[in-house]
């Protein structure tokens, strides 16, 4: 994969001995994805990480399973990342997902999300992520749905999330909140994706439309 591309890779796999092998042979700073709280899994991925200077994708559950509490899978968070200190991996390199649910099932999963972001941001300052699309699982017009929640979530400090580029309206939504957010300076980016395009020959000095205007009148 390297050889034919320079964007960071994550090395997903729930096999300790998967990640460590492709840790081995990775020419970079790697994303591990991912390690959840449980004791097992803690002792045998943060060495792994540690060792290769990698960054981590932290998963707010642990052996009780996926807390509808926001405040619990905060702790589970906290707990992550504290362990993550203990082997030298600084908490930049760790990137929470604090798990997106279904608001189909659950109606109170955004506001949960949200909570949870807002604390990870301003008491543990840590990245975030998450699988935006998960929360509009079995709803009709999930792309308006996935690009309120985006938009909503990086309100609330949401650093990365995995979602589609090829979905217009998400990704409008997501340059729109990078606007409101001041992470886009001088509405760059919106500007170089949404100006309207200059019509061929125009404000092109003499050649131009305004050129041929006055030759017109002119003659």
């Amino acid at each position: 994969m390297q050889s034919i591309t320079d964007v960071p890779l994550s090395i997903d796999s729930s096999i300790v001995a998967a990640l460590e092998s492709g840790l081995s042979v990775y020419q970079g700073k790697a994303l591990v994805n991912s390690v959840t709280g449980e004791e097992e899994r803690l002792e045998s991925v943060l060495p792994l990480v540690a060792k290769h200077s990698a960054a981590v994708v932290a998963i707010s559950n642990d052996e009780t399973g996926i807390s509808e509490d926001p405040d619990v899978r905060f702790d589970v968070a906290k707990k992550i990342v504290e362990r993550a200190a203990d082997y030298g991996i600084p908490r930049e390199d760790v990137v929470v997902d604090p798990l997106v649910m279904p608001i189909g099932a659950i109606n109170s999963a955004g506001m949960q999300v949200m909570h949870i972001v807002r604390r990870l941001r301003n008491e543990l300052q840590v990245n975030t992520t998450c699988g935006a699309s998960n929360v509009s699982f079995g709803l009709p017009n999930r792309n308006g749905i996935n690009a309120a929640f985006l938009t909503m979530a990086i309100g609330a400090g949401m650093t990365s999330a995995i979602t589609s580029p090829l979905h217009a309206e998400v990704m409008q939504a997501v340059l729109g909140a990078d606007v409101m957010m001041g992470h886009d300076p001088d509405c760059a980016s919106w500007i170089r994706k949404y100006r309207e395009p200059t019509a061929a020959g125009e404000g092109r000095g003499r050649g131009g439309r305004g050129a041929r205007r006055r030759r017109r009148r002119s003659g």
